[in-house]
């Protein structure tokens, strides 16, 4: 059985991309509210009207060609709070996707899923 035979899968999260206000409440070049010398280096927010595991908004990374077309998932794993959670990218370059990666680099586990 092929898990990644569901068609609809990218097309449902586009749509959710298209239909929802993106709120970026932390833009790049602003310190992390708890750990501050952790500079946020693209814009970063969430989706609203949409519910993640941790109960907030489902998490958004903007890159630099900016737009809601989608690059892929990130799945992350907090090994401080031992918690994991997914968030979508949008219009990342591959540069983008490094530099975050970057700054999950020490407290975090990812694992970065490109969109087909």
């Amino acid at each position: 059985m092929n898990l990644n035979s569901d068609p609809n899968f990218w097309a449902t999260l586009e749509t959710l991309l298209d239909t929802h206000k993106l709120v970026i409440d932390r833009p790049h070049g602003v310190p992390h509210p708890r750990y501050p010398d952790l500079i946020y280096p693209l814009d970063y927010g969430y989706i609203e009207g949409t519910t993640a595991g941790d109960g907030d908004g489902i998490d958004i990374w903007i890159g630099s060609l900016g737009g809601r077309t989608l690059t892929g998932i990130l799945c992350t794993f907090d090994t401080v709070k031992r918690d994991a959670e997914i968030k979508l990218l949008t219009g990342c370059t591959k540069q983008d996707i490094e530099i975050i990666h970057h700054f999950y680099t020490g407290f975090m586990r990812i694992l970065y899923i490109p969109k087909p």
